[in-house]
């Protein structure tokens, strides 16, 4: 009798194709379902990020204005720094913690842009834009 077990036992080791086809097809339903809200999960991370960078750039500028001391010269620095990403790299840098080496790094990626007021940024916030257009902050 215990050999009889043993051999039914032997024979019937692993899964049939029919359960292994069950598990595959479970596992892409699951899949169908989440991967687009992982997708946008992503995404909205990426604004959220863009945004509290873009705050921080503000705060820079405000650094900045204040540690030149005299409005009319730190203006006048604005404007002769010329780019966005020179205005970065020349005067906001030192009051940014952790600072990338240029403005495309410190953003979350090249789909995200800021452009600065290049004649008042303390007045006029620095503006965003995103893969679909403008971001509001």
């Amino acid at each position: 009798m215990t050999n009889r077990i043993k051999q039914i036992a032997s024979r019937n080791k692993g899964f049939s194709l029919v359960e292994l086809l069950v598990v595959i097809v479970v596992l892409g339903i699951v899949l169908y379902f989440a991967f687009p809200n992982i997708v946008q999960m992503r995404s909205d991370s990426e604004d959220s990020l863009a945004r509290a960078r873009a705050e921080m750039l503000n705060l820079a500028v405000a650094g900045y204005f204040q540690a030149v001391g005299d409005r009319a010269t730190a203006r006048a620095n604005w404007a002769a720094a010329g780019s966005d990403d020179a205005r970065y790299a020349n005067l906001l840098r030192p009051y940014i913690a952790f600072p990338s080496a240029s403005l495309s790094a410190f953003m979350p990626s090249s789909d995200y842009t800021v452009v600065f007021d290049p004649t008042d940024p303390l007045l006029n916030k620095a503006e965003l834009y995103g893969p679909n257009g403008a971001i509001s902050y």
